[in-house]
């Protein structure tokens, strides 16, 4: 193993832009059809479920492997294998994305169906927390380009459910921004922020700058992919002003054909500019880049330095949503690994 990696896999640090359906590799699909299907999938045909060219055949794949999950005993499995990988690659924390306005639609919107599904991710993140030491809050993604009622649904839910679990942080917007922005969702943001969750939104990852005002309109804390934010000059000023924390995905965005190449994209103009990034898997079974190989490409394809992959790690701790005391203690042990 390389000096860079050992120390990249040393170093405490988090991820705040990760969806669970996301981590689930083809091996695991190959474990969870074992368990529920009389002709269980090979792994040849796990593997052709992953097989995209461009960002909607991305989310085509995306859904294909999502309608697999289908009880709570799956989930529990999918999350637990999500927190082997992160425990090993250094990561100390991580703030998860749950599809669920796609489990609801995938369920034809049954009542109850979503908590059991619930219950087996808990099980999985208190079991991490035990023996891994790993932090976990889950975030309630809705799906923008299906319809506002749909992603009002998911918010609700995650507003009733976080009495009973704390660990319930925030809400988000995925899905297809090309089909719907931001602005709908406003109302519901406002009512999210009042029942005391924190607001996240995909912005400017397939639209262009505009995406991210209007992100940041409706009052989002953090901003997924970015990619267009570099487009305009004001934008950039007012993200370094308010230090809105971007959560950059570059092999995600290379995958989906958002960005030419790791090299190409904005991360380094974004750090040297002084925006607050952090870099992110996005969805790492999908786009074979983890929180790891991020760090490394960082290095290798755009020039970190070991002092600014640290500098990197420090933000995902700090733009988190973790108590300041736990901010603290993971901030001191980044600055003193070696």
């Amino acid at each position: 193993m390389s000096e860079i990696r050992k120390f990249v896999r040393r170093m405490p640090k988090a991820e705040l832009h990760l969806h669970l359906e996301g981590t689930i590799t083809p091996a695991t699909l190959v474990e969870l059809s074992v368990r529920q299907d009389d002709k269980p999938l090979t792994l040849e045909d796990a593997e052709k479920l992953y097989k995209f060219t461009d960002f909607t055949g991305f989310i085509e794949a995306f859904k294909a492997v999502t309608r697999l999950l289908s009880g709570p005993e799956h989930y529990e499995l999918a999350a637990w294998r999500m927190c082997q990988r992160l425990h090993e690659q250094g990561v100390v924390h991580a703030e998860v994305y749950i599809s669920v306005g796609v489990i609801y639609m995938w369920r034809n919107h049954a009542r109850g169906v979503f908590e059991p599904i619930f219950e087996g991710l808990e099980r999985a993140r208190v079991r991490a927390e035990r023996e891994l030491g790993l932090t976990l809050y889950w975030i309630f993604d809705a799906v923008r380009h299906f319809t506002v009622p749909e992603a009002e649904r998911v918010f609700k839910k995650a507003a009733e459910m976080r009495a009973q679990y704390p660990s319930i942080i925030g809400i988000g917007l995925g899905g297809d921004e090309r089909q719907r922005g931001s602005e709908p969702f406003k109302e519901m943001y406002a009512e999210a922020k009042d029942a005391g969750l924190r607001l996240t939104n995909h912005a400017g990852e397939t639209t262009p700058a505009s995406a991210i005002w209007e992100a940041l309109g409706i009052g989002s804390e953090r901003i997924g992919h970015a990619l267009s934010a570099g487009e305009d000059e004001k934008l950039v000023a007012e993200l370094k002003d308010r230090q809105i924390c971007l959560e950059l995905n570059p092999s995600s965005n290379v995958r989906t054909g958002n960005c030419a190449s790791f090299a190409a994209h904005p991360l380094r103009r974004y750090f040297d500019a002084g925006l607050l990034v952090t870099l992110n898997s996005d969805d790492p079974a999908f786009f074979e880049s983890d929180i790891e190989n991020e760090y490394l490409l960082a290095a290798m394809e755009q020039g970190f330095t070991r002092e600014e992959l640290r500098q990197l790690a420090g933000n995902s701790i700090a733009a988190s949503f973790l108590p300041e005391a736990e901010k603290k203690r993971w901030l001191s042990q980044i600055h003193t690994t070696e």
